[in-house]
């Protein structure tokens, strides 16, 4: 079962029973935007933080996980590079959420959150297309909530 919900604090803070977070973070979005953004937030910054020291720099195929620390619901946190946002591709954000379904199932998380960023050049259809056929058709474990545009939901439930 999948559930749309549109970024912000207390979407964030509502996330009970939620195992885990991906973030899907672009390298050139700064501030952080719409989920992720929210999600920094309660983390202190901890993620703007790993960016901007280099740590973690957005690029295709880069993960990253942190602890919550208790400042959000789920334990634990999970940023995916996507790359420029201007550039990521329905392909390239399918590996990213492949990538993510791996994560998470390695650290068996079971009811998950999606904090996905505005993407220019992907319409909400074509975004939630993507989302739904590259993560939420194949996740098993659980409930999925996505933090995005809420015009996403319409393409999630075809």
């Amino acid at each position: 079962m999948s559930l749309v919900k549109e970024p912000s604090l207390h979407a964030v803070d509502a996330l009970e029973d939620i195992d885990a977070v991906v973030c899907l973070l672009p390298a050139d979005q700064r501030p952080l935007q719409s989920g992720a953004g929210f999600v920094d937030w309660r983390l202190c910054g901890a993620l703007s933080r790993a960016l901007d020291s280099g740590f973690f720099t957005g690029s295709p195929g880069e993960n990253l996980l942190t602890p919550s620390e208790g400042r959000l619901p789920a334990p634990m946190i999970f940023a995916v590079g996507l790359g420029s946002s201007g550039t990521v591709t329905p392909l390239g954000l399918e590996h990213a959420l492949t990538a993510s379904l791996s994560m998470l199932q390695k650290a068996k998380a079971e009811h998950v959150a999606l904090a996905v960023p505005p993407l220019p050049q992907l319409d909400a259809v074509a975004l939630g297309g993507v989302l739904a056929r590259a993560f939420v058709s194949k996740w098993r474990a659980g409930r999925v909530v996505i933090l995005g545009d809420p015009r996403l939901e319409a393409s999630l439930s075809r």
